[in-house]
C-alpha cells in the first residue's frame, strides 16, 4: 500500500550526471523508470509535482514535464490536468515491480493470548496532553544529550511512586529508565557477569525469552520449580545459582503469589549466598483481591534488582521501564545504558513523568482494573458455563488465567484443534524447561479481547476442554 503524504511528498533521490553524453532528459527517464520496476515507487504512490523536482535536481522544468509525459504514454505513470502525477498501477504491474506483501491476518477470530493489554483503552488524551505540556513548558537544553540513567524528574517520580504504592526502598539515584522489562533485565545480567555471574536461575514454569536472554550473555540456566507457594526456595538453594529471577506478585505464567514465608526464605537465600534477586513486577498493577503486595525488593533491598515497565499499564510501544538497583550496581547499570544506546527518548521520559506525577496514570489503572475485572468474569462465567467443574486458577491478578483440564488430550492436541475452529489456545508446555506431570493447562489471555466473542468462542470449543 502506496504511503499517503500529508501534503507535498518527499523529494526524489535521483542523480544525474551532466559530464555524460546521454541528455537529462533521457536520464531522468531511466531514473524514474528503474524506480517504479524496481519498487522504490509503489504503484499508486504520488511523485513531486514538476515544478518541486526540476527544482531540486537544478533542470529546467521542462525536463521533467517531458520525462512525466513520456512515462506516461508507456504506462508508467498516471495524471490528471491540474493535479498530482501517481505511478501507475497497470505500469507498475506490466513491468515487474516487486510486491510489497500484505500485513499478516491472524488465523482467530478470538485470540486468548496472555501478556497483551487492551490497546484500545491506551490513554491517548492525556498521553498527547503531556506532551503537549512537555513541548510548551520544557527548555531547550532537554533536547539535548541527557544522562542515559534517565532525566531527573522521571527517576524522582518514580521513587516516589514505587515508595508509595510497591512498598520499595526506592531512591532516584539508584534508578535506572530503561526501554522496557527486557533490557533492563539484559542490562543488570550483563553487570553480574562482570562480576564473575556464571549461573541464572528461572522459574520453571517461567518467561521462556530469559533463558535465551541469558544464554546469549554465557550464563548457565537453572529452572527451579514453582509450586501453589511460587518459586522452591529449598530446591533453589542447592543449586549454584548467583541469581535467580522471580515474578513474585503474579507469577507468569501459573498466577500464584509468592507466599509471605517463601519471601522471607528467598530474602535469606539472598543474604546467605551473597546473591542477587531480579524481581520482575510482572502485573503488580492489577490486583482484583483485597490483598494489595508490596514489592519483595522492600525485604532487601541490597539484593534485589526491581524491575518493571509500563508495558502492561499502558502499553508495549512506549518502551519505557525501569531497574531499581542496590546502590553499588546502579552506577554499573547505568553505563551500560550509555553505551548501548545513550538512553531513553526525553521527551517521552517527561511526558510519562507528568502523567505520573499529575495522578492521570493512577485514574488509569483504576479504569483498567474494572475493565480487566469484567474481561475476567466474562471468560470464567463462559468457561464454567460450557465446561461445567473446570478448573481456573491464577484471578488474583493480572490479564491471564489458567485452565486446568480434565482430558487425556495433550495440550497441543487442544490448541490446533481449537485454532480450526477460529479460537487461540495457548498451552502450558510453551512456558515450560522440563516436561508437565502430564495434565493439560492452558494459558489464557482476556486483556485485548472483545468480551462480546468469548462466551460464542468457548462455546465453540466447549467439547475440546470437556
Amino acid at each position: 500500500m502506496p504511503v499517503e503524504w500529508s501534503s507535498s511528498p518527499p523529494e526524489l533521490l535521483i542523480r544525474l550526471d551532466r559530464d555524460a553524453r546521454s541528455p537529462l532528459r533521457d536520464q531522468l527517464e531511466g531514473a524514474v523508470r528503474d524506480a517504479i520496476r524496481d519498487g522504490r515507487l509503489a504503484p499508486g504512490e504520488r511523485l513531486p509535482s514538476s515544478r518541486a523536482l526540476a527544482a531540486q535536481l537544478g533542470v529546467a522544468r521542462g525536463v521533467v514535464t517531458e520525462c512525466y509525459a513520456q512515462l506516461h504514454a508507456e504506462g508508467y505513470l498516471r495524471s490528471q490536468r491540474g493535479a498530482a502525477t501517481w505511478v501507475a498501477d497497470a505500469g507498475a504491474a506490466s513491468a515487474e515491480v516487486v510486491a510489497r506483501p500484505a500485513p499478516a491476518v491472524g488465523p482467530w477470530q478470538v485470540d486468548l493470548r496472555p501478556g497483551i493489554p487492551d490497546l484500545d483503552s491506551f490513554p491517548r488524551v492525556e498521553w498527547a496532553r503531556c506532551l503537549r505540556q512537555v513541548l510548551r513548558e520544557a527548555p531547550n537544553a532537554v533536547l539535548g544529550y541527557a544522562g542515559a540513567e534517565g532525566v531527573p524528574e522521571l527517576r524522582e517520580v518514580l521513587a516516589a511512586y514505587l515508595s508509595r504504592v510497591r512498598s520499595a526502598r526506592a531512591a532516584p539515584e539508584h534508578l535506572v529508565v530503561t526501554a522496557g522489562f527486557a533490557q533492563g533485565l539484559q542490562l543488570v545480567l550483563q553487570a553480574l557477569a562482570a562480576r564473575g555471574l556464571t549461573t541464572l536461575a528461572v522459574e520453571d514454569p517461567g518467561d521462556r525469552d530469559s533463558h535465551a536472554l541469558a544464554a546469549d550473555l554465557g550464563l548457565r540456566v537453572l529452572p527451579v520449580p514453582v509450586d501453589r507457594d511460587g518459586i522452591d526456595v529449598e530446591a533453589l538453594a542447592s543449586t549454584s545459582a548467583g541469581a535467580v529471577l522471580v515474578t513474585p506478585a503474579h507469577q507468569s505464567p501459573t498466577g500464584v503469589l509468592l507466599g509471605a514465608e517463601r519471601r522471607r526464605e528467598l530474602a535469606q537465600w539472598a543474604r546467605s549466598r551473597g546473591a542477587t534477586i531480579l524481581e520482575d513486577d510482572y502485573d503488580a498493577e492489577f490486583r482484583y483481591d483485597d490483598q494489595p503486595v508490596g514489592a519483595l525488593q522492600g525485604l532487601a533491598p541490597d539484593h534485589v534488582v526491581l524491575l518493571g515497565s509500563v508495558s502492561k499499564s499502558l502499553a508495549p510501544a512506549v518502551r519505557l521501564g525501569w531497574a531499581l538497583c542496590p546502590p553499588d550496581l546502579a552506577p554499573d547499570v547505568a553505563g551500560r545504558r550509555e553505551r548501548a544506546d545513550r538512553g531513553s527518548p526525553v521527551l517521552d521520559q517527561l511526558a510519562l513523568a507528568r502523567l505520573v506525577r499529575d495522578g492521570r496514570y493512577d485514574r488509569h489503572l483504576r479504569r483498567m482494573r474494572a475493565r480487566y475485572a469484567a474481561r475476567r468474569r466474562v471468560l470464567v462465567d463462559a468457561l464454567h458455563d460450557h465446561v461445567p467443574g473446570v478448573e481456573v486458577s491464577g484471578l488474583a491478578a493480572g490479564f491471564h488465567l489458567v485452565v486446568t483440564l480434565p482430558t487425556a488430550r495433550g495440550e497441543q492436541e487442544i490448541v490446533d484443534a481449537a485454532a480450526a475452529r477460529s479460537v487461540g489456545l495457548h498451552a502450558m508446555g510453551r512456558y515450560r524447561a522440563a516436561d508437565g506431570d502430564g495434565t493439560a493447562r492452558l494459558v489464557l489471555g482476556f486483556g485485548n479481547v472483545r468480551t462480546s466473542g468469548v462466551p460464542d468462542a468457548v462455546a465453540r470449543i466447549a467439547d475440546l476442554l470437556r
